[in-house]
């Protein structure tokens, strides 16, 4: 939105002092995962104060001789990510919600043009939304270290301006008792879900891609 959203993203899951666990690693290659003596009730992580979205997008502005990054922010995110006994992913009770009327950047025309009809016409699609269907990569049980950290990806539907498309966001998480943080990421085109590009005073050229990211901070509860 500069339509921009939020962050460029690694290519690959990223596992950052804490190996994927051979349950994940059978999970991921579609196999059962082996008996082991431990087990698990399932768990909602929702999402608490401290949590925020974020677009980025690359920009070229007249009468400056390098591009930069036009980035905006909004601590309107709501929603769970609830997981069952045996890992998978609760679609039906899982969904992240963002409220796209109040992205704030540094320039009150670029968030001026996001919200008119020229640009997400937030007034006809006020939010976007993503629906987790599965996990890659994912530690489950959640590490019993404290802290712990883990990376690992979501792969679900995301709808952005009125149209629903896959999307995979690769995530980093450090886990505690109570809570789980940490950062996800994802990119795509303007052209993925049909947004327009800005067009601005000043505003030479912007980059095909879209970068998203989301700040979370869940609180963790038994299901």
């Amino acid at each position: 939105m500069i339509r921009s959203w939020i962050l460029t993203t690694t290519a690959a899951f990223v596992v950052i002092g804490f190996g994927v666990s051979p349950i994940s690693a059978q999970r991921a290659a579609g196999q059962a995962p082996a008996a082991t003596g431990n087990t698990s009730t399932g768990i909602r992580l929702e999402v608490s104060e401290g949590s925020r979205a974020l677009y980025r997008v690359r920009e070229q502005l007249a009468g400056i001789s390098f591009p930069s990054d036009a980035v905006g922010a909004t601590p309107d995110v709501t929603g769970a990510l609830v997981i069952k006994p045996d890992g998978s992913i609760d679609s039906a009770q899982s969904k992240f919600t963002v409220d796209l009327r109040t992205l704030k950047s540094d320039q009150d025309q670029r968030d001026g043009f996001l919200r008119s009809p020229r640009g997400l016409n937030t007034e006809k699609f006020p939010t976007a939304e993503f629906v987790p269907r599965r996990a890659v990569g994912m530690p489950w049980p959640f590490p019993s270290q404290n802290p712990a950290q883990a990376g690992f990806q979501l792969i679900g539907d995301m709808t952005v301006y009125g149209m629903t498309s896959d999307a995979t966001w690769n995530i980093v998480a450090t886990f505690n008792p109570q809570l789980v943080a940490g950062r996800a990421s994802t990119n795509f085109t303007f052209a993925k879900f049909g947004i327009p590009k800005p067009q601005l005073a000043r505003l030479l050229s912007v980059d095909d891609t879209i970068n998203l990211e989301f700040e979370f901070r869940f609180k963790r509860m038994p299901i």
